[in-house]
């Protein structure tokens, strides 16, 4: 699977980190950065790229990192076609209604939250569960972008 990348400098060294996981895994890997620890980056201007590039590619998905994710989550989310998630830790069972029921395709990490082992679990879990594709949801789905 083709997955995009993208961070500002608070998930600078967990993205790099993450890069290496998937790679091991076989998925192609395109990183919008930070490439470098910048404490004035704007994670804008890592995140937009990534979600353009899902919003283009159907077939990708997106994972996004940020001190609480929240911000990310917001920029991505502004994208048409992108439905940005965000964990920063707790139930589990979030990251599985994100694709069931919402076919999410980006995920936003709040690294200030998680561990790398948490990140990298449950960024398994996600790239794992397919979308239920229940007429409800994607009914619902079809109701997210303003045509």
């Amino acid at each position: 699977m083709k997955i995009y990348l993208g961070t500002d400098h608070a998930g600078f060294e967990l993205k790099e980190k993450i890069k290496t996981f998937l790679l091991e895994k076989g998925h192609e890997v395109k990183d919008f950065g930070a490439f470098s620890l910048d404490p004035d980056d704007d994670y804008p201007d890592f995140i937009r790229p990534v979600a353009e590039a899902v919003a283009q590619d159907k077939e990708s998905r997106g994972i996004i990192l940020g001190g609480s994710g929240q911000g990310e989550a917001m920029v991505a989310n502004r994208v048409s076609g992108i439905r940005a998630t965000v964990y920063y830790g707790g139930n589990h069972e979030i990251i599985k209604l994100s694709r069931e029921h919402n076919d999410a395709n980006v995920l936003s990490l709040g690294v200030r939250f998680l561990t790398e082992d948490e990140a990298i679990s449950m960024i398994t879990l996600w790239l794992s569960l397919p979308f239920s594709g229940e007429e409800r949801h994607e009914r619902r789905i079809e109701k997210l972008d303003i045509k």
